[in-house]
């Protein structure tokens, strides 16, 4: 009765009068939510004293902005976004053709990777454009390579994994200890640390054929949990939680080095000028290289049994069964791929960072990956790289965002903020893309011609 009652003061109510209703409570829950946070800080005093620094001015700014954006949403936004449905709804269904961006996308992202580092350097100099070739380019290509293996799990055979993380560390640590120990090269600790992983994929496989769901993300959880574990405690072989560095840097092929005190240095062998850049600029193409490596291995793999074996399993187990599909074997081919791309990418990364620790694999990662696939789009390999440029771009830019201490106050620090705007930022995405950025896939097996299926029509998640 009490339900019926408040429909119909929501449907009698303007949507004025409902987002100053919204507002009030959004502003209310802001203000309980934040007050702890943002309103008081501890610092210490001369005499090393907890004291608490009262920060009212920030808290009223956060607030007010949570309730204006409440309201704004409420009042205008939601009846423009139901009026553009019910129009779209109401107009015939128009095939439009893709225009020359939607059609050569593919293309037109190469090109400007391809051209990053050169317009880099030519904007801000050898020296100027490391931090853009590093934290943005490398940075960025790395949790694509990651989430796109993580994709072949989640996004094409349904698989929930919350421990990926663990196979990252695992090529971490087999090419920092390989490397160190026996001094072999980085192209053939690449394969190993892969192979390696794609051995633990298929060990963390085994114990969970029968899982599904909750229970299956809890014990790949548990998985993340342990391999971080061993890391540390096994301190005669990891070193602990101290790490291991001094891990050799890449080369190419051993003829050219990017070691200052070799004979083949770089700028020896090119007679150019010495400069850190050209070791960034050749990092940054070799893990474009590795990520193109990994679509292509992908896209290939759904064309064939084993990728449409993979699709079926995601779709429903029941029926996959019932069409006489080895699910045993389906599963753990798909935890061994997705293990391997992530053993690859962590040996790129130990190479890249010359030290590793247990410390750089912790679960957060695993979240902020599986939050990239989502984002993106389950099985959409376009959509999970723009949902990783936007989503690590955008944390990394946060860093440059210094203009925001003139409004905040000089000790603001927006990178203490990213991992709230990070969480704002998935929120908003949701509601705008339940789907994620490409909502829409196009099946592997077609009659005739080759149709994309609509987003109306997948679950909400799977690209």
């Amino acid at each position: 009765m009490a339900a019926t009652v408040s429909s119909g003061r929501d449907a009698v109510a303007t949507p004025i009068q409902r987002a100053f209703r919204e507002a009030f409570y959004a502003g209310a829950i802001s203000l309980g939510l934040f007050v702890l946070f943002i309103g008081l800080r501890t610092d210490q005093n001369i005499t090393n004293e907890l004291i608490l620094v009262q920060r009212w001015l920030l808290l009223a700014i956060v607030v007010i902005a949570v309730t204006v954006g409440r309201f704004l949403y409420v009042a205008y936004a939601v009846p423009a976004m139901e009026r553009s449905k019910a129009e779209k709804a109401a107009t015939p269904a128009v095939v439009a053709e893709p225009g020359f961006i939607k059609q050569n996308f593919n293309r037109i992202g190469l090109v400007i990777l391809l051209l990053y580092p050169i317009a880099m350097v030519l904007l801000f100099g050898f020296q100027g454009s490391l931090k853009w070739v590093d934290n943005f380019g490398i940075q960025i290509l790395i949790y694509v390579m990651l989430a796109w293996g993580l994709n072949i799990v989640v996004g094409l055979a349904g698989l929930l994994d919350l421990g990926y993380v663990a196979f990252y560390a695992v090529g971490a640590y087999a090419y920092a200890l390989l490397g160190t120990h026996f001094g072999l090269s980085f192209w053939i600790l690449l394969p190993a640390a892969g192979c390696m992983a794609a051995f633990w994929g298929v060990m963390l496989g085994f114990p969970v054929l029968r899982l599904r769901g909750d229970y299956l993300a809890i014990v790949t959880l548990a998985f993340g949990e342990i391999i971080r574990l061993v890391l540390i405690n096994w301190r005669e072989v990891t070193n602990g939680s101290a790490g291991i560095s001094g891990i050799p840097k890449v080369s190419f092929f051993g003829l050219i080095s990017f070691n200052v005190s070799d004979p083949n240095y770089i700028a020896k062998v090119l007679h150019i000028a010495q400069s850190g850049a050209y070791y960034k600029i050749f990092l940054y193409y070799l893990a474009l290289g590795l990520c193109l490596l990994t679509a292509f291995v992908t896209i290939r793999l759904r064309r064939l049994p084993v990728g449409r074996a993979w699709e079926a399993l995601r779709e429903d187990e029941i029926a996959c069964r019932s069409l006489g599909i080895n699910t045993t074997t389906t599963k753990l081919t798909a935890f061994a791929t997705g293990a391997m791309f992530g053993g690859f990418a962590g040996s790129f990364f130990a190479a890249r960072q010359g030290f590793v620790s247990p410390e750089s694999f912790v679960f957060l990662e695993s979240a902020i990956i599986l939050a990239i696939v989502v984002l993106g789009g389950m099985g959409s390999l376009g959509g999970i790289a723009v949902a990783a440029l936007v989503m690590i771009g955008g944390t990394e830019i946060l860093r440059e965002l210094d203009f925001l201490k003139a409004v905040f106050g000089p000790d603001f620090t927006p990178e203490l903020y990213r991992m709230l705007l990070f969480g704002m930022a998935m929120v908003i995405v949701m509601l705008w893309k339940p789907r994620g950025f490409v909502g829409s896939r196009e099946p592997t097996a077609f009659l005739k011609e080759r149709r994309a299926v609509s987003a109306s029509f997948t679950k909400e998640g799977h690209g």
